[in-house]
């Protein structure tokens, strides 16, 4: 009797404990993913980066147009790929590949706070990232102080989210 009483006196405090960390807008363990899943995508006209491949950048080390034939809706968004195995592998994993804040310009998002176009050749990979800029002017600036820029973008990105841009 008292293994059943201490037994739902934790899960109780358990219960109250997670209820708490969601009232104080501590976000799930598992919410990465939907976060990401949740957040908008810069798709002109309902196609994310105007139709280039986002696992090619990582593969090729080069924008490359996809191809309606080879498309994948998620997001809200119509990606597009080269050819079935990049197709597959963003299946498989959009976040490993999706531009970061949504493939919105990664120095509007941390200079401005503001969701900008970008251009597909105005990219670079960071420690596994995928980052896409308006034009090669603001590619530039980006690049004289990259880390700095991923942080204020980060620390911004979900203020966006949240208040708009």
């Amino acid at each position: 009797m008292v293994n059943i009483t201490r037994r739902r006196g934790v899960i109780a405090v358990a219960v109250l404990g997670l209820g708490a960390l969601a009232a104080l807008g501590v976000p799930h363990l598992d919410g990465g993913f939907e976060e990401l899943a949740a957040a908008p995508v810069y798709a002109p006209e309902g196609v994310a980066i105007r139709g280039t491949d986002p696992v090619a950048y990582f593969t090729d080390g080069r924008a490359v147009p996809g191809t309606q034939a080879h498309s994948f809706e998620w997001n809200g968004a119509t990606w597009q790929f080269a050819n079935a195995e990049n197709r597959a592998a963003f299946a498989e994993d959009p976040a490993r590949f999706a531009p970061q804040y949504g493939g919105f310009c990664a120095w509007a998002v941390a200079e401005k706070g503001k969701l900008y176009s970008t251009q597909p050749g105005n990219w670079k990979i960071v420690d596994g990232k995928l980052y896409l800029n308006y034009n090669d002017d603001i590619q530039s600036l980006w690049q004289e102080d990259i880390p700095g820029f991923i942080a204020r973008g980060d620390e911004r990105w979900p203020e966006i989210l949240r208040d708009g841009a």
